[in-house]
């Protein structure tokens, strides 16, 4: 959707603590899985989105890309956090001929960078005799020459640079086929970020990124109960005993105060969207989570119970077939909530 033209590719995620590929083949409605590959990255390689060891991402980017025959040049990839700005916004009736020539004029009331200083695109999402109502998005070109490098030096040509947060959607789209009426709020707890997108139908209606995710489960492991990362790492997921001398009664109360963060953190986004919207008929019927940090143990029950809704972890092979002779299912089930903005950005290739 932004930043680049529509090629055949590969989707590469590339977060905090690891990168993720996807390859799909086939056509809407009889897509196939192709490869996948899945790697841990370095402590501090990336850094509040910014990519801080451009080797270290590289070299796991070509371990993925051998490890699991993903042999693809061209790959999609995205970009998401403070850098990334995406607003709805509401204009006179006009045509595209017409906003094409005054978006940027438009954008520079609601981006808050200097505009040589980004790469902006827009996408009109309803057009009537009172208003068009555009979606623009936005990102410090700073930020996506430094995702740009480190694709290249894989040896990878980067032909679309999308936004996490649509690839998600996309994603969403594919394999829920919603109605034009259901309200849905996607749902991706990366390790340090967490995207909000509040989507009706097939349409964003308010998205926001927000600072935190996975690693502020560990850190409150790690600090209050002296244990080691991989420790506070195999808590957090549930394993009994993962530290001598912690009594897994300690535990619980401290992902507690965690969940309770995320989910006034969700309610604030509600909040800010009913603030800013003229609907006040739209309410979210379901969440869907996704990314690392979904797969605390009990996360979807807990935030459920705290925001009164349903809480659901996302599917992102829920509509694309999956061969069991290739592809181990117990393997693919530990990290299925990890790869949807993936396979949302390899579906750049194929619909």
């Amino acid at each position: 959707m932004l930043f680049g033209k529509k090629k055949s590719v590969a989707g590469l995620d590339i977060g905090s603590s690891s990168i993720k590929m996807v390859e799909i083949d086939g056509k809407a409605g009889n897509l196939n899985l192709v490869s996948l590959g899945f790697e841990n990255l370095p402590d501090q390689t990336i850094i509040d989105g910014q990519i801080m060891e451009l080797t270290a991402v590289s070299d796991a980017i070509q371990n993925v890309c051998s490890s699991n025959g993903v042999n693809t040049e061209r790959v999609v990839t995205g970009v998401s956090g403070h850098s990334v700005i995406i607003k709805n916004i509401v204009l006179p009736p006009m045509s595209a001929e017409e906003l094409e020539e005054s978006i940027d004029w438009h954008a520079e009331e609601h981006i808050p960078y200097d505009l040589a200083d980004v790469s902006l695109d827009y996408q009109i999402t309803a057009s009537d005799n009172n208003a068009t109502q555009v979606l623009i998005a936005a990102c410090k070109r700073e930020r996506i020459d430094n995702v740009r490098q480190a694709v290249q030096f894989a040896g990878k040509e980067p032909a679309v640079i999308d936004v996490d947060t649509f690839a998600l959607q996309n994603c969403y789209e594919l394999n829920y086929q919603p109605s034009d009426s259901q309200v849905v709020t996607l749902l991706n707890i990366g390790a340090s970020t967490m995207n909000v997108n509040i989507v009706k139908g097939t349409r964003s209606l308010f998205s926001r990124d927000i600072t935190v995710g996975g690693n502020q489960f560990t850190d409150v492991l790690q600090r209050s109960l002296g244990v080691s990362y991989q420790q506070a790492e195999a808590m957090k997921r549930g394993a009994a005993n993962a530290a001598e001398g912690v009594d897994d009664a300690a535990v619980a109360p401290l992902l507690n105060n965690v969940t309770e963060i995320i989910a006034m953190e969700i309610q604030k986004t509600f909040d800010f969207y009913r603030a800013t919207s003229d609907d006040n008929q739209t309410a979210v019927q379901k969440i869907l989570i996704s990314g690392g940090g979904s797969k605390l143990k009990g996360l979807a029950r807990d935030l459920s119970a705290r925001l009164d809704l349903p809480v659901e972890v996302l599917d992102p092979f829920r509509s694309i077939k999956v061969d069991s002779r290739k592809f181990d299912q117990d393997y693919l089930s530990e990290i299925m909530p990890e790869m949807a903005v993936a396979v949302g950005l390899a579906l750049r290739g194929v619909i």
